[in-house]
């Protein structure tokens, strides 16, 4: 009964953890935990786990497919540890550990070769899809780790190719240079799509912490499989094997459970489409679970963004064409079987989002084995086709939860102001 006659001055909570109450007793303030007993979060096991390993303020503080993706990334980093070992081990025997012919001089050109090698290779990647990386992260994501078990299995084998060796690391070398820029680029591209409140470099930090423990614990497996591999070509195959298929299982996986809220060209190619067909949009959920995450390295009809206004016309009258039925800051064509889009100083993210509207529904058209009309006739129906739908399709969007402040668009530099013909 003593108890109950506290009156209760306030209340506060750690997050989804514990809450405590502040209650006036005798002219003193005394804090209790409300509900059942227990240790607090602080000692607790498991609230000490999370303090080290996962963000402050989680789950609040990161997006709902957060924890799907850590689950399937940490056994994906597993399984490329344990495969990473046995590819370390057959590059050092290569390069001549554990022979007494091998001369120290020449592993070190090796491993300098291989070194260089790999460094050319990161600024040259870099150079040419460090753009690219952003809009279609999870499809260079997947795509460098399938790329780092090809560079890992060529590891594997070069030591029974001693005529070959420097040539296979070098060009394995490579391999892991563009897993190293992908794979690090794309990831930061997934902490932004993560963070919920503008707290990147905490998720990229505990990224990192659990990414250690993945790897300790890989460290602690390894130790144990090397003294049954060594000598052993064919159980260090089988293992190989065994982990790679594991590791693009995980990736797939990983890939697949993010749902990012930002259009790319595929999400909104995909939601355009359901769109005109039942006017019915897509949510973010349903159309990154239709969105395609492997590489297509040749597309039927290229979208080019932001490009020369020599791509788009080459004529005054082209330009006049250009302009027909269209007030918007951009300008639209097609120049050699490709889709160009030409774009204004002035132009918004609406602007963008409706022009790469437009280039999605030219394409789908052009590709169409039965259509006969002129490439200008297209451009114009896109732009009375936008003037018809747009305004609801641009409102399904945010309704539906889509982010249409930003985009993820692959949009070049370019930017145009041109002159419309005077009377």
């Amino acid at each position: 009964m003593e108890r109950d006659s506290a009156v209760v001055l306030a209340t506060e909570r750690y997050g989804r953890a514990e809450s405590w109450k502040y209650l006036a007793k005798d002219e003193v303030i005394e804090r209790r935990r409300d509900g059942r007993e227990g240790k607090s979060r602080g000692n607790s096991v498991v609230g000490v786990f999370k303090s080290v390993f996962l963000p402050q303020g989680y789950p609040e503080s990161v997006s709902e497919d957060y924890l799907q993706y850590q689950f399937w990334d940490t056994l994906q980093a597993f399984s490329s540890s344990l495969s990473g070992t046995l590819a370390t081990q057959a590059s050092l025997k290569g390069v001549g550990v554990g022979n007494q012919e091998a001369t120290v001089a020449a592993a070190t050109v090796t491993w300098l070769l291989r070194d260089g090698t790999g460094m050319l290779g990161r600024i040259l990647f870099a150079w040419q899809k460090g753009s690219k990386l952003d809009s279609e992260a999870k499809k260079w994501r997947l795509f460098a780790d399938v790329l780092n078990d090809v560079a890992m299995f060529m590891e594997i084998l070069a030591p029974f190719f001693p005529a070959f060796f420097t040539l296979i690391v070098c060009t394995a070398g490579i391999f892991k240079s563009i897993v190293g820029v992908a794979g690090g680029a794309t990831r930061a591209a997934l902490t932004v799509h993560q963070a919920r409140r503008d707290n990147m470099a905490d998720i990229s930090a505990k990224d990192g912490s659990q990414e250690t423990l993945v790897n300790l614990a890989g460290l602690l497996v390894s130790l144990i499989l090397i003294p049954l591999v060594t000598d052993n070509p064919v159980l260090t195959l089988s293992l190989f094997f065994l982990f790679t298929a594991l590791h693009l299982f995980a990736n797939y996986k990983a890939v697949r459970s993010v749902v990012m809220e930002t259009l790319n060209e595929a999400r909104l190619a995909i939601v355009l489409q359901q769109y005109l067909s039942d006017r019915r949009i897509l949510s973010p959920q349903d159309a990154n679970l239709r969105e395609p995450v492997f590489l297509e390295f040749r597309k039927t009809v290229p979208i080019k963004l932001g490009v020369r206004l020599q791509e788009v016309v080459q004529s005054p009258e082209e330009l006049n064409l250009a302009l027909k039925n269209n007030n918007m800051p951009f300008l639209l064509g097609v120049r050699n079987g490709c889709v160009c889009v030409c774009l204004g100083a002035e132009a918004s993210v609406q602007d963008e989002i409706r022009v790469m509207c437009q280039a999605v529904w030219l394409r789908s058209m052009l590709s169409a084995p039965t259509q006969k009309q002129g490439h200008w006739e297209m451009v114009h129906e896109s732009h009375k086709l936008m003037e018809t739908i747009f305004n609801q399709f641009l409102k399904g969007l945010k309704a539906a939860g889509w982010d249409i402040n930003r985009t993820l668009l692959d949009w070049d530099e370019w930017r145009v102001e041109w002159k419309t013909k005077s009377n």
